[in-house]
C-alpha cells in the first residue's frame, strides 16, 4: 500500500484530511486531492516545475488555514520548491526571502494586506495570488480554472525553510534532493514517525497541530500524518484551554508541542486543566526548544507516560528521540539518535568522551546546504563531513544526549562561559513567571553581564519586590557568577509560536542602549 494522500483519496475519499479546530471547517482526502491536482496544474501553467537546483520556488505567506495543504500537496507532486514565510516578518524581511529564494510566485491572503503593500514596492515584478483577493490575483478563481486531473510529469517537490533569524539574517536551508523522485515514495520522517514515535498506520490517527504551518515541525509532521491516512486537526492559533477542548472534541490521538505550550498549560487554573476528557490522547511529541525538567515531570504526571521528546532541526540532518519511560530514568535527556549518527566534538574537532560538553554533529548521507551562503555551510561542517545545528551538549554512558545551549547564546562574563538556558529553565518554574529570556548585555568591567528579561504572569507585580523574590529563588540553585545582574520585566517576549526566542532583538536593544550611554 502506498502511504500517500493520493492513495487515501482513492480508498477513503470521504475521510476528513483536515479539520480546523476552531471553526470546524473540514476537507476530505478526495477534496484535498482534487485541490492539490488543480494547484499542480496552476504551477505548471505559470511555468513552475522541476529544475537542476531543486525546483522552481514559490513563496507562501499565510495564516493557519485549510488551503495551506492544497499548496503543500500540490507542490509535492510538481517538483517545485515551497518556501514558507513567517507571518511575523516585516515587509523588508519578506522581500529579502523572496529575492534570496528567487521565488517566481507569492501566495498570500487578505490577512496580510498591510505588509503586502511594502512587499509589492520592493518586488514590483513578482506575481501574487491572494486568498480572498479579486481580479487576476484571486487565488480561488485561478485554482478553479484548472482541471483536477493529475499533471502528466509528476515528481517530488521539496520545502525550503528559512532559519528563524535569531542570530542574524535568515538563511534558506536547501534540502538534499529527494532520494526517489516519485512523489509517493517513502520518506525518512515517515519511518521515524512509525518506529520512533509509535504513530499508527491504520488511518486511525487524529493529529492535533497547534503551531504555525510555516515552521519545520508542523509542516513535516502534518504531512506525515496525511501520508499515514490520519486526520490533521489544525488550530488557527494556540490557546491552552482551546487545545485541551480540541483534544476532547475531536478525540485527538497524537499531538505536537513546544515547551512554552507546556508552561502555559501548567499555569492554567487546576479546575480548567482537569475538566476536559483527554482519554483518547495516546502520544504527545515535543521539541523545538529544551524543556525544563520540572515542567516535563509535571506534564508526565498529568498526561501520563505519553510525552515523547525529540531533537532535530529544519536542516533534517539527524534526530534523537526519547519516550517517557526512558526519560524518567534519564531526566533532561533528548534521547538516543534514531536518524543519523551522533558525534560530540571539542573546539579542535576531536570527539569527546561521555559526560563532556561539545558541539553536536550528525553524520548522515543526506545533508542540506545553506542557500546562497557557502560560508555558513562550511562553518556548519566538520572536516569528516558531519554537520552541526550549532548546539552544545553531551552524551551519557548509555548514549543519551543532553542539550546545554546554543553556541551562539553563550555569555562570556568575566572570562567565564555561562549558558542562559540553565537560568531560563529555573525562572519559568517560578509560579509568578510566564516566560523568561536570559541574554548577555555589554558591560565595561565584565565584557558581558547576565540580564534576565522576564514576563510575569501579572505585570502589576513587576518591580523590586518580585526581583528580590526571584533572586532568592535562584540563589540556592545558581553559582553567583550566573546570577542576573539586571531583571527587566516586560508584558511579552519576542518569541515565535514554535517556541524559539528572538534573542537577537533583545541583545541588539541592549547593545544600542550601551552605545547611547557611551555617547552620552
Amino acid at each position: 500500500m502506498s502511504l500517500h494522500p493520493t492513495a487515501h483519496a482513492a480508498t477513503r475519499p470521504d475521510h476528513p484530511a483536515v479539520i480546523m479546530a476552531g471553526s470546524g471547517e473540514t476537507i476530505t482526502f478526495r477534496e484535498m486531492e482534487d485541490e492539490a491536482n488543480r494547484f499542480a496544474q496552476l504551477l505548471r501553467a505559470r511555468g513552475l516545475g522541476p529544475n537542476e537546483s531543486g525546483g522552481d520556488a514559490f513563496a507562501v505567506l499565510l495564516e493557519n488555514r485549510i488551503e495551506y495543504f492544497t499548496l503543500i500537496w500540490g507542490s509535492q507532486r510538481s517538483g517545485t520548491m515551497l518556501v514558507p514565510i513567517s507571518t511575523r516578518l516585516t515587509a523588508p524581511e519578506i522581500a529579502y526571502i523572496l529575492r534570496d529564494s528567487e521565488a517566481k510566485l507569492l501566495i498570500t491572503s487578505t490577512a496580510f494586506t498591510d505588509v503586502l503593500e511594502g512587499v509589492r514596492a520592493q518586488c514590483p515584478d513578482l506575481p501574487v495570488l491572494v486568498m480572498g483577493g479579486s481580479g487576476d490575483e484571486d487565488f480561488a478563481a485561478a485554482l478553479a480554472a484548472q482541471p483536477a486531473e493529475p499533471i502528466e510529469d509528476q515528481s517530488a517537490g521539496v520545502v525550503m525553510l528559512y532559519s528563524s533569524g535569531t542570530t542574524g539574517r535568515p538563511k534558506g536551508i536547501r534540502p538534499a534532493p529527494p532520494a526517489d523522485p516519485d512523489p509517493q515514495a517513502a520518506i525518512p520522517l515517515m519511518g521515524l514517525a512509525v518506529m520512533g514515535a509509535g504513530m499508527p498506520t491504520d488511518g486511525s490517527m487524529v493529529y492535533l497541530s497547534p503551531a504555525p504551518l510555516y515552521h519545520a515541525a508542523p509542516i513535516g509532521w502534518c504531512s506525515t500524518a496525511h501520508r499515514l491516512g490520519g486526520t490533521v486537526v489544525m488550530m488557527e492559533k494556540f490557546e491552552p484551554e482551546a487545545a485541551l477542548a480540541a483534544i476532547e472534541k475531536y478525540k485527538v490521538t497524537d499531538s505536537q508541542w513546544v515547551p512554552t505550550h507546556f508552561v502555559r498549560f501548567l499555569k492554567l487554573d487546576p479546575e480548567v486543566r482537569t475538566k476536559y476528557d483527554l482519554s483518547s490522547h495516546s502520544r504527545a511529541l515535543h521539541a523545538a526548544a529544551p524543556c525544563p525538567v520540572p515542567i516535563k515531570q509535571e506534564m508526565i504526571e498529568w498526561w501520563g507516560p505519553i510525552v515523547n521528546e525529540y531533537y532535530a532541526g529544519s536542516e533534517s540532518i539527524g534526530m534523537t528521540m526519547v519516550r517517557s519511560p526512558d526519560w524518567l530514568t534519564h531526566p533532561g535527556s533528548v534521547g538516543k539518535a534514531i536518524y543519523g549518527t551522533l558525534h560530540i566534538c571539542g573546539p579542535d574537532g576531536e570527539e569527546l568522551p561521555a559526560g563532556e560538553d561539545g558541539l553536536i554533529y550528525f553524520e548522515n548521507d543526506l545533508l542540506p546546504t545553506y542557500h546562497n551562503d557557502p560560508a555558513k555551510t562550511r562553518e556548519a561542517m566538520h572536516p569528516k563531513g558531519w554537520m552541526t545545528l550549532g548546539d552544545i551538549g553531551h552524551v551519557d554512558e548509555d548514549g543519551f544526549l543532553y542539550l546545554t545551549d546554543r553556541k551562539s547564546h553563550m555569555i562570556i562574563s568575566g572570562g567565564v562561559n555561562i549558558y542562559p538556558q540553565e537560568i531560563e529553565n529555573l525562572l519559568v518554574t517560578h509560579d509568578k513567571v510566564m516566560d523568561a529570556a536570559v541574554i548577555g548585555a555589554p558591560d565595561p568591567d565584565l565584557g558581558e553581564k547576565v540580564v534576565a528579561v522576564v514576563q510575569p504572569i501579572d505585570m502589576a507585580e513587576a518591580g523590586e519586590a518580585l526581583e528580590q523574590e526571584l533572586r532568592e529563588f535562584l540563589a540556592p540553585q545558581l553559582a553567583r557568577i550566573k546570577m542576573p545582574k539586571l531583571f527587566d520585566f516586560r508584558p511579552d517576549l519576542p518569541r515565535e509560536q514554535n517556541g524559539k526566542l528572538y534573542k537577537r532583538e533583545l541583545r541588539d536593544e541592549y547593545v544600542a542602549k550601551a552605545r547611547e550611554g557611551v555617547d552620552a
